[in-house]
């Protein structure tokens, strides 16, 4: 799939450091975009860190507020433990980065499945400004539970997120979170949390300033689904997004025989395996009350081979 781009980055357009060699008439002010620093992610001849230190020397990094995190050398076998450390020791002068993406790394660079990645909490440990945290692949990702009091935004992107992680989220303490973004993925690629492991999302006391709950690109969409119908957070939610996964009937009739989502601004449930009378349903009962409905990109399923329904998540690998 095509990736979305870094939309919540402060909603500053995106600037791409240039990398080593490139002619550079002029940057822009530093506090004016989003800087992208990259390198190329198989046989690259310069490391990230090497790039982040040339971005160093020509940019204020005293003024930078957005920042992404590109491709790193060979991010299929190599973590990015050296990027978050260059990073961390660089803590002192990005005073007013306030929010940074890891791992902003397309699918003809490297599968999203096969991004190896690392602990991160050492970055939401330094940079106590931060409002927006954005992490893309779940191979070898560490997240354990942390504090961090101003974080209003977190997004984890994956083909299969580990159990850990969820639970690591799940335990954090980030009472100023709004908007909270998991992609499940599937168990072939690491994708093993239950519907126990979502628990703190759906209870509404753990983060009670949620407002943009997406629990999505799941194979048990159906059963979260089920959850949601009767879920405490529902009440506090605008957005809803249950989008990307597995859902079917059976989730859907959940949501329409539980709690109201009338309150809602969006119900997400994009990418889907939803019969027309039933995508019609739903926009009629809880569209007709004002609510944005997206029924959109509905898939069929596959038979497995012994005369069994198989449904798949948009993002796997």
């Amino acid at each position: 799939m095509s990736f979305p781009t870094p939309h919540e980055q402060l909603d500053l357009p995106v600037f791409d450091f240039p990398a080593a060699g490139e002619t550079v008439v002029s940057l822009p002010e530093a506090d004016s975009v989003t800087w992208r620093v990259a390198v190329v992610s198989y046989d690259s001849d310069e490391q990230w860190e090497k790039a982040f230190a040339r971005f160093a020397e020509a940019v204020d990094l005293t003024k930078v507020r957005s920042l992404v995190v590109g491709s790193w050398s060979e991010p299929f076998e190599s973590g990015p433990d050296e990027v978050i450390g260059a990073l961390v020791g660089a803590s002192g002068q990005l005073t007013a980065l306030r929010s940074l993406f890891i791992g902003d790394i397309e699918s003809e660079e490297c599968e999203i499945s096969w991004i190896t990645q690392g602990e991160v909490s050492p970055l939401l440990d330094s940079f106590p400004g931060l409002r927006e945290f954005r992490v893309r692949g779940g191979q070898s990702l560490g997240f354990p539970a942390v504090r961090h009091d101003g974080l209003r935004s977190l997004t984890i992107e994956t083909g299969g997120l580990g159990a850990d992680v969820v639970r690591g989220v799940g335990e954090s303490h980030l009472p100023a979170l709004e908007h909270l973004d998991l992609w499940l993925g599937v168990s072939e690629y690491g994708g093993n949390a239950e519907l126990a492991d979502l628990a703190p999302f759906l209870s509404g006391a753990s983060f009670p300033k949620l407002r943009y709950l997406a629990l999505r690109n799941s194979e048990m969409q159906d059963e979260i689904a089920a959850a949601m119908a009767g879920a405490p957070v529902v009440a506090n939610l605008e957005v809803l997004d249950l989008s990307m996964g597995t859902l079917g009937d059976v989730g859907a009739e959940a949501l329409l025989g539980g709690q109201p989502l009338t309150h809602l601004k969006k119900l997400d449930l994009r990418w889907n395996f939803l019969t027309e009378p039933m995508r019609e349903r739903l926009v009629s009962v809880i569209g007709a009350a004002g609510v944005e409905v997206d029924v959109s990109e509905t898939e069929e399923a596959e038979d497995d081979g012994d005369g069994n329904e198989w449904r798949y998540t948009e993002v796997s690998e």
